[in-house]
Parts: C-alpha cells; sequence; structure tokens
C-alpha cells in the first residue's frame, strides 16, 4: 500500500503542482483547503504525513500542527510564505518535522518527503527491535509481553517474563537469588529468596531446554556462547 500523504493548502494552483509531483512518485494524495476539513478528515482517515501551510483560512497551520501532535508522531512538513527564523522556531516547536518556505522547488518538497519517510521508518525499526530480544532459540517480546522459544509460544505469569527479562537482557551476568528478589519482587518483599528458586524451577519446567544456569551458592544466569541479537 503506498503511503498518503495529506496536503493542508487553499492556493488551487499549489494543490495542484504539490499533488501531481507527490501522485507522479506513488504517493496517495488528499488535499485540504482549510485545517477544519483537515481536522475532521484526520478523524476517520489518518494520513501517514501532513504537508502543511501555515496561512490558512480559520483555523491556522501552527494550531492544527499542535492538535496534531497532540495525538500522534505522523511526520508533518510545514509550507509557509513566512520565512522569518521566529516562523521556522515556531512551526518546529509546536512539533513540524520540516519547514519549506514558499516559493519552492516541488523537487524539492518530494525528496524531503522521501526523506522524511525514510528517517521515521528506520525510527520504526529501531524501535521494534529494542521491543524483541532473541538469545538463541528464546525470543522476548517486551512490548506485548509475550515469550517465544524455538519459534513456539509459551504463556508465562508476570514474575516469569520479569525474570527472562532480566537475564536476557544481561545475557551471561550471574544475579543473586537476594538481586533477583529485589527486581522481580520489590524492596517491600519481606518473603525468602526461596521465592526465587520455585520460580526456576516453575521456568525450567515451561522451557527445560533453556540454558538458564545455577550457579552454585549464589543465584542464577542464563548463558549464552555467541552473540545477542
Amino acid at each position: 500500500m503506498n503511503n498518503h500523504i495529506g496536503v493542508v493548502e487553499d492556493d488551487s494552483n499549489i494543490q495542484n503542482i504539490v499533488s501531481a509531483y507527490l501522485k507522479k512518485e506513488g504517493f496517495e494524495v488528499t488535499v485540504l483547503d482549510n485545517a477544519e476539513d483537515a481536522w475532521e478528515f484526520w478523524q476517520t482517515d489518518r494520513p501517514d504525513m501532513w504537508i502543511l501551510d501555515i496561512m490558512l483560512p480559520g483555523m491556522d497551520g501552527y494550531e492544527f500542527c499542535k492538535k496534531i501532535r497532540n495525538e500522534s508522531e505522523v511526520p508533518i512538513i510545514i509550507i509557509s510564505a513566512k520565512d522569518e527564523e521566529i516562523d521556522k522556531i515556531l512551526g518546529l516547536e509546536l512539533g513540524g518535522d520540516d519547514y519549506l518556505t514558499k516559493p519552492f522547488s516541488p523537487r524539492e518538497l518530494v525528496a524531503r518527503v522521501k526523506r522524511l519517510f525514510k528517517r521515521s521508518q528506520v525510527l520504526v525499526e529501531k524501535e521494534e527491535l529494542e521491543d524483541r530480544v532473541t538469545v538463541d532459540q528464546l525470543t522476548i517480546d517486551k512490548k506485548e509481553r509475550r515469550i517465544f522459544f524455538d519459534n513456539q509460544e509459551f504463556e508465562v505469569t508476570t514474575k516469569e517474563f520479569d525474570m527472562l527479562s532480566i537475564l536476557t537482557e544481561n545475557i551471561n551476568r550471574a544475579f543473586s537469588r537476594e538481586e533477583l528478589l529485589i527486581k522481580i519482587w520489590g524492596d517491600n518483599y519481606f518473603g525468602s529468596d526461596r521465592a526465587v528458586d520455585d520460580l526456576v524451577k516453575r521456568i525450567r519446567k515451561k522451557l527445560p531446554d533453556l540454558p538458564l544456569e545455577t550457579v552454585w551458592g549464589y543465584g542464577y544466569r542464563l548463558r549464552h556462547e555467541g552473540d545477542q541479537v
């Protein structure tokens, strides 16, 4: 599916030129004359990027940018005849990702659109990568709190998940029972550190091939010989 771009601009000539150049590059484009209609459109069909004029009838572009940014991190490119430094700073401070002064080259706008989409995708991929930790056959999805071993999902309790997360994020490091007790149960827990041993037993029962090692007289660690992904 092509990226969808919302263009908020009241000048029909600019509308036509921008729309034509973006469509030529394969983007889906929706053109709106004012910020009120754009805001209503946003409630039902959310573009992947906004190209936004500042000087609009009714609600101006600054206010629209602020409203969008309160709800989403969708990329926003501001286009404006206002070329003073203070105008650019205000637009960026209100959440704009880029600022292009009129008159501008349509080709430059397209280049900035592509660059911003590429940067946004890199950030999304980075976040997704940070949300998943893989060690050998074990994968932990921290965002969805799911555990996979050898491509099979296993149901785990909250504390089982917490222990596995701690151990995979600190691969090959030995944790004492007391450290694990504090990290998983909290400072105010007054029970025995045998609770840690019981938790390890439950994990080993569910994942018998997991290299969860006992460090005798001390605690536990998750062993891994290669590089962490």
